[in-house]
């Protein structure tokens, strides 16, 4: 990441690029506007800082060729004229921040930083979105980068085409329905019916007709015939989720099934020959069940064939801004509004947390924050491991100063002039106030 200074007085321009390279900061400095324009475009890992009055190419003209080049690249515009009516042209411009003449050092490299965090977290967003939308089917579908996901996708391209039965092997939340229809779609069984059966949603009155199908007369109520889950998902996939939560005396039909590729309907005695591969899902140790009798042994030895691991999110978390990136801009079109940012910090804290329900869970973060109801779990702040679920001041005292401002406008019918006087501030630090927060100039009037 890149400062890029522009100055056309020679000893400001040393002077601050000696203060930003003693934080630690990558600058480039000129003295010449132009020189701006040739680095920049969408993937420009940097920020610029440029003076207002310069000769030839002024501060407000290079920041209008900048948001040209990308509306994204952050711009600090410094000035030792400056009056409300400047501040006010940079904020409506598009500045990321207005600085006066002399800029205090502590001050100057506070609101680099915070420029150079914004930029970053576009670029990573930018990165993000690109693989989200440009990879194949698999890597679209099955998002992360990390070496768990890697070898699950490896496994599911694998299998995709091999006619054997599959048991996938996750906690919940971990994506087992959606593993399963990547089975389903990447293979040549993809033209059929994928059917899907959480066999733990169904009384067992009812989950024989279901999976089965029956005839008329079969049992009460049962006025004409009925194609099965099985039946209907012939030259297809059948996805049995949760199939330790099957009968036992289902198990035993299924077992057959499995290996004889025959149902009879119930009430039917015809044998119906099928054509179907069978996903099963489960959340525990089956074989364990088994050893407990509350699980057949050897339909859990004819479904073990293949058994695929899903990985829980706490041992990929590498893989959450990827993710989170994907839900956040899948809820954003859904309410019809654009996708928020995330801060570094409110990434910290979501990687540290524990996902107990997996990438469920996430995906509903991303619903909340998406809405504008926070960053943390059911709507509170993410508890970090040890972290006591307690946010850090800094932003605590950014969204208390957010509803101290709104509440101030509020009181004073959307008059900013008269707000900046009942809190004691110029109009220019509450317009850069209202920018931070955003609060929409176009709300409020300047008196």
């Amino acid at each position: 990441m890149t400062v890029l200074l522009i100055d056309d007085d020679h000893e400001v321009l040393d002077a601050s690029r000696q203060t930003l390279e003693l934080e630690g900061f990558a600058v480039e400095a000129t003295t010449r506007p132009e020189d701006a324009l040739d680095r920049l475009g969408p993937s420009w890992p940097g920020v610029v800082v440029t003076d207002v009055r310069m000769p030839g190419m002024d501060g407000f003209a290079l920041l209008e060729r900048v948001r040209a080049a990308d509306p994204e690249v952050p711009v600090v515009l410094v000035t030792g004229h400056g009056d409300i009516a400047m501040a006010m042209r940079a904020v409506r411009g598009g500045a990321y921040d207005f600085i006066e003449k002399p800029a205090e050092p502590g001050h100057l490299v506070e609101v680099v930083r915070r420029a150079l965090e914004h930029r970053r977290l576009v670029l990573e967003n930018r990165s993000l979105r690109a693989q989200l939308a440009g990879g194949g089917s698999l890597e679209a579908r099955i998002i992360g980068r990390s070496t768990a996901i890697e070898r699950l996708r490896a496994a599911v391209a694998g299998l995709a085409d091999a006619e054997v039965d599959v048991l996938l092997f996750g906690e919940t939340g971990t994506g087992k329905e959606l593993i399963a229809r990547s089975l389903h779609d990447a293979g040549r069984r993809r033209a059929g019916n994928f059917v899907a059966l959480n066999c733990g949603a169904l009384p067992d009155t009812i989950i024989e007709s279901e999976l089965f199908g029956h005839e008329p007369g079969a049992f009460t109520g049962a006025q004409g015939r009925r194609i099965g889950k099985l039946e209907h998902a012939d030259a297809g996939t059948l996805f049995l989720d949760e199939i330790e939560s099957m009968p036992m005396h289902l198990q035993v039909k299924l077992l057959r099934v499995l290996q004889e590729r025959v149902i009879e309907r119930v009430g039917g005695n015809r044998p119906i020959p099928l054509d179907l591969r069978v996903v099963a899902a489960t959340k525990v140790d089956l074989l364990r069940l088994a050893g407990e009798g509350k699980f057949r042994e050897d339909l859990y030895y004819r479904l073990n064939v293949v058994t695929v691991p899903l990985p829980p999110l706490r041992e990929r978390r590498e893989d959450v801004p990827l993710l989170l990136r994907h839900f956040l801009d899948a809820a954003a079109a859904r309410s019809r509004r654009p996708a928020p940012p995330v801060d570094a910090a409110a990434l910290a804290r979501l990687a540290a947390h524990g996902w107990p329900g997996n990438v469920r869970e996430l995906r509903n973060v991303a619903e909340r924050m998406a809405l504008g109801l926070g960053d943390g779990l059911a709507g509170g702040p993410v508890s970090g491991a040890g972290g006591g679920g307690i946010e850090p001041l800094a932003e605590q005292m950014d969204r208390i100063e957010k509803r101290l401002v709104e509440d101030a406008l509020a009181r004073c019918g959307g008059r900013v002039g008269e707000t900046a006087d009942k809190l004691g501030i110029t109009r220019k630090t509450l317009y850069l106030k209202m920018r931070h927060h955003g609060l929409q100039r176009g709300d409020f009037t300047e008196e």
